[in-house]
């Protein structure tokens, strides 16, 4: 379960441009296309990290107080709610005896709360050390796509629906996780909800229609939590691209993010 992380500036412009070549991604490829998943990241941390630069954010962690210990890395893991953890299991499993390693016990420790006990500033300087290694970085990699990418893009393939749907789910998987916990809502429930009140494309429904049900339902749970009750990354960006029927992530991309413009250029 992820949260929204603080903008850090009023307004600002982000233009850039992706992988060789020009235009729009190629139709009809899914989001684990390579250049349309690297659009994703984009996306994903223009709210996590008000910027469209996340490979620059495997050595980020800090406290943002919202309930959920340690956030970090390139989604937002969180000492609190397990994924932190099994960031540096796998990392350790590839490097034994890493700097990250001797935390193993407090991590475990801490898991569902937001507590700091046996981490601190060694914590989190190890950390940002260790996003050197292209083993920690490929650890971090590993666990964004076992918990949170595969899993969303599966689902969402199943629902029949585009690159756009695609990444509406994995932002919801990245936020909330899948299932619900104590007073939060998670994607699960947010997809039962949206199916009540339509279709997706793989029971014969309209596309547009099924994610604004869908981006309905996550509001409503953003709503409910504090540290999730700015729904920008809703209604300034992923409604926006609804609307626009984006539906391929077709380039150019605009949008706001906490009051934030950013943009996507080609690809």
């Amino acid at each position: 379960m992820k949260h929204r992380r603080p903008a850090l500036a009023a307004v600002a412009a982000l233009v850039l441009t992706g992988c060789s070549g020009t235009g729009s991604p190629s139709p009809e490829t899914g989001l684990d296309d390579p250049a349309k998943k690297d659009i994703a990241m984009r996306l994903v941390s223009s709210a996590e990290n008000s910027t469209l630069d996340w490979k620059a954010q495997y050595g980020y962690i800090e406290d943002i107080g919202d309930g959920r210990g340690y956030t970090a890395g390139i989604i937002g893991f969180c000492s609190a709610t397990g994924d932190l953890l099994k960031v540096v299991e796998r990392y350790t499993a590839k490097r034994p005896g890493n700097a990250l390693a001797d935390f193993l016990p407090a991590l475990r420790a801490v898991n569902g709360s937001d507590s700091h006990e046996g981490l601190g500033a060694a914590f989190a300087h190890a950390w940002a050390e260790a996003a050197a290694d292209p083993r920690f970085r490929a650890a971090q990699d590993a666990e964004r796509d076992s918990s949170y990418f595969d899993p969303a893009v599966e689902r969402a393939e199943a629902d029949g629906l585009s690159a756009l749907g695609q990444f509406v789910y994995y932002d919801a998987y990245v936020m909330h996780g899948y299932a619900d916990a104590e007073g939060t809502v998670g994607f699960r429930t947010m997809r039962a909800q949206a199916l009540a009140e339509a279709d997706p494309p793989s029971g014969g429904g309209d596309e547009e229609a099924y994610l604004n049900a869908f981006l309905d339902a996550r509001v409503a749970a953003m709503r409910k939590e504090p540290s999730h009750s700015d729904t920008s990354r809703v209604e300034t960006a992923q409604r926006v691209f609804v609307r626009e029927g984006r539906l391929q992530l077709e380039t150019p991309l605009v949008w706001k993010v906490y009051g934030e413009r950013f943009r996507i250029d080609g690809s």
